[in-house]
């Protein structure tokens, strides 16, 4: 029997109000180890952001992530985890970090009242960036004050209100952290049992932490370790 190809091409989906900058650390050790990784930068609709919906988004990761060769693996943050899910069809294998879940899990995160552009990079302050990233050095959280981007209220509220997906079919690892405010770690860690795929604790204890913090680097590398031995 022919010995299976390794994953080599790689998608990198951020979260909300962030950007492809968030994956700088992650790609530059992925990129070392010889994997092709490329990080995904969200656009608005051609309406506006208040008019970006989350299918906007899901149609953006799916038209870039299909253009790579096979193998090919999708990885996503936060609401970049949840917009990786619909395209987990043509995923080889995938990797979720701090996820925002889908439904039924969603309706278990605490509600929020989401304006139609919510002002992320207006309100961006450094004191706020350094209490978000408590694991992350001076130089890191300068860099990720800089950057907060708005968001589309839209597609948090569609997230909040519980995305249906199948269960994905092809080697999945769920990645969470022990404090995360956001998306509680026992979450993330249910759904990864609900669907049979792996589940890992990343060395940052934040939300954003995975890519951002001191550890971001590690973290990447054991993700590798886990690519490769797919």
């Amino acid at each position: 029997m022919a010995a299976r190809a390794p994953i080599r091409h790689l998608l990198l989906v951020h979260g909300a109000g962030g950007g492809a900058w968030e994956w700088s650390r992650w790609c530059e050790v992925l990129r070392a180890r010889g994997l092709a990784a490329q990080a995904l930068e969200l656009h608005a609709a051609d309406a506006g952001l208040a008019a970006t919906g989350f299918d906007d988004y899901v149609v953006q990761v799916r038209a870039v992530f299909e253009r790579l060769p096979r193998p090919r693996a999708l990885i996503g943050a936060s609401l970049g985890g949840l917009l990786a899910l619909p395209c987990a069809d043509a995923a080889d294998a995938l990797v979720l970090i701090n996820p925002l879940p889908p439904a039924p899990w969603a309706a278990r995160l605490p509600a929020r009242a989401w304006p139609p552009i919510v002002p992320w990079h207006r309100d961006a302050r450094l004191a706020s960036t350094r209490r978000a990233l408590p694991d992350a050095d001076e130089a890191a959280a300068l860099y990720a004050y800089r950057r907060w981007r708005d968001e589309s209220g839209a597609v948090l509220r569609a997230a909040q209100d519980g995305i249906a997906v199948a269960a994905p079919v092809c080697a999945t690892l769920c990645v969470a952290s022990a404090q995360d405010e956001d998306v509680p770690p026992e979450l993330t860690a249910e759904l990864a049992a609900a669907w049979g795929a792996d589940c890992l604790q990343a060395p940052s204890p934040s939300h954003v932490g995975p890519l951002l913090g001191r550890g971001a680097s590690e973290l990447a590398g054991r993700v590798a370790d886990w690519l490769s031995a797919r």
